[in-house]
């Protein structure tokens, strides 16, 4: 078992109905240089957005990390291997926002594994790697097509993708300034064309309770 800390947390108590087809997001782009920027250490732990949408009786959580990323940037991106990204799940009657199940993924020789969902060991600003590995997978190389794990009713894809976070950035700035009054629609997509290294994990809702759960994602790096 690995201890890690939790270095960033993205998308806190985003409710999801699990009974539905409920689609729910949270985003984060453009951190500050010391978070992004070329060479930095923390670049493989800035997650971008978090998703999690219902597809029959599986739900699907993706998380993605290194974002804006262009295409020769891509070619070159890969998960590090000393972060864990971690899918938190709050799935009791109390919505304390204290993960009752974790989904962890590690990075390994070019490989995903995946571990859980299982009751965390420890919950809080500190995490440790439950027992056991899941699901595993190559992970796909950039304009590769995906390698998809699958075991126990447990899918993982891990690899490059298209940012799919849509924002007219230049369109919020004039806004902000006070020459334009509202978006265009559809508008501009600043981020067409950038990229980001993407988890997909989807997982039967039969192992993640009943009713409604809590989720949000947080990247945890080795002590």
């Amino acid at each position: 078992m690995k201890n890690t800390t939790k270095m960033k947390v993205l998308g806190i108590a985003l409710l999801v109905i699990v009974a539905s087809g409920a689609y729910l997001i949270a985003a984060d782009h453009i951190d500050a240089p010391g978070v992004t920027g070329s060479g930095s250490a923390s670049l493989g732990s800035d997650i971008t957005d978090v998703y999690a949408f219902a597809n029959g009786d599986n739900m699907v959580f993706v998380v993605n990390t290194q974002g804006l990323m262009s295409p020769a940037a891509t070619a070159a991106a890969t998960f590090d291997e000393e972060v864990m990204l971690e899918i938190n799940i709050d799935n009791d009657a109390s919505k304390d926002h204290v993960e009752d199940l974790v989904i962890q993924a590690t990075f390994k020789d070019g490989k995903v594994h995946i571990h859980g969902p299982k009751a965390p060991v420890t919950t809080g600003l500190i995490s440790t790697q439950v027992s056991g590995t899941t699901v595993s997978a190559d992970i796909t190389e950039y304009g590769d097509a995906p390698v998809i794990g699958t075991a126990g009713g447990i899918k993982v894809f891990a690899g490059p993708r298209d940012d799919p976070f849509f924002f007219d950035l230049t369109t919020y700035k004039e806004i902000i300034a006070g020459t334009a009054s509202m978006f265009d629609n559809p508008g501009t997509d600043t981020f067409a064309g950038t990229n980001v290294m993407s988890l997909v994990v989807e997982v039967p809702k039969s192992q993640l309770g009943t009713g409604t759960i809590d989720i949000w994602a947080t990247s945890n790096r080795k002590n």
